[in-house]
């Protein structure tokens, strides 16, 4: 049990107290300083009060926090790539198959029980320290929080777009060259499990930069720069121009096979069971120094495999 007494200055005079807090409080975020008061563990000069109420100067505010398990997932023996780790992250290469978190008909195998068995204290925040996800089917690069300051840190920088995230991915159809796709992404209106591009207004803001690393006579394998992280967002963007990804059964249909393809070419698009697409480098301010670091990730082994099948079964 941590008792917090803070006093209240008078150059905040005026504003809320759930906003001074959360100047005076830096290592926790806004909403759960919120959550804190409404929770009674806030007290006013001993008694509870409302986070819009304003302060009038010299206040004093007493905070009784008691660490406590914030999920009741549990860890589990799973192995997972750590690509670094510090006292305040841990960067993982997350493999194909395995869900980001549990939920709906995956509450166990995630990678969130993978993190809890690997360090138990990620029980103490929210999601087990995940700030953002890969989808299951989806390999790469993904930043876990150790802490709450690290945590609140991050989702900054992801709200804020300073985070740089780039993607490889393999799509149908030849491309001539890069560009920009902004286009806003809601839940599809005749499809609720889908995402979907929507009328301005009625979706999320959008952002997707790509650029052709290597052509094929059918197929274009491409790098996808993300300047929003909205769900599905590079598989619904890719679609949306003619250019879904390779393997990708929500949104890019049935295999599309060239004309006259040779069977290898065939067997490979058949056998190739997952969206083709790979976080392979992530860029962050580090949450605690400042410094700005990077990791790469090479692409896993069956889409190097792939790649081999079109570079010989379908040459420009």
């Amino acid at each position: 049990m941590n008792v917090l007494k803070v006093v209240i200055p008078d150059r905040l005079i005026g504003q809320r107290i759930d906003s001074a807090l959360a100047v005076m409080l830096p290592d926790f975020s806004r909403s759960k300083i919120t959550h804190w008061i409404r929770a009674g563990k806030a007290l006013l000069n001993d008694h509870t009060f409302k986070p819009k109420e304003k302060i009038l100067g010299n206040e004093i505010i007493t905070l009784t926090l008691k660490k406590e398990k914030t999920n009741a997932w549990l860890g589990e023996d799973i192995a997972i790539e750590v690509v670094y780790e510090d006292d305040d992250i841990i960067v993982i290469n997350k493999p194909v198959g395995l869900v980001t978190h549990p939920g709906a008909g995956n509450w166990t195998g995630t990678l969130a029980n993978a993190l809890l068995y690997y360090d138990p204290s990620l029980a103490n925040l929210d999601r087990a320290g995940i700030v953002h996800r890969l989808d299951k089917n989806t390999s790469g690069l993904m930043v876990v929080a150790r802490s709450e300051l690290a945590q609140k840190n991050l989702v900054e920088q992801l709200q804020t777009h300073t985070v740089s995230r780039e993607y490889s991915a393999i799509v149908y159809g030849y491309m001539i060259s890069g560009g920009t796709i902004e286009a806003p992404i809601g839940r599809d209106p005749k499809d609720r499990i889908r995402q979907a591009v929507v009328e301005e207004g009625t979706g999320k803001e959008a952002l997707t930069h790509y650029r052709v690393i290597d052509r094929f006579a059918h197929h274009t394998h491409i790098k996808c720069i993300l300047e929003t992280g909205r769900t599905h967002q590079i598989r619904v963007h890719m679609a949306y121009v003619g250019h879904s990804l390779i393997a990708d059964p929500m949104y890019g249909g049935k295999i599309r096979f060239p004309k006259k393809a040779d069977e290898h070419l065939k067997n490979a698009l058949k056998s190739f069971k997952r969206q083709a697409l790979h976080a392979k480098k992530l860029t962050i301010s580090h949450p605690v120094t400042g410094i700005e670091m990077s990791w790469k990730a090479p692409l896993p082994q069956d889409l190097k495999d792939l790649l081999t099948v079109l570079n010989q079964f379908d040459p420009v």
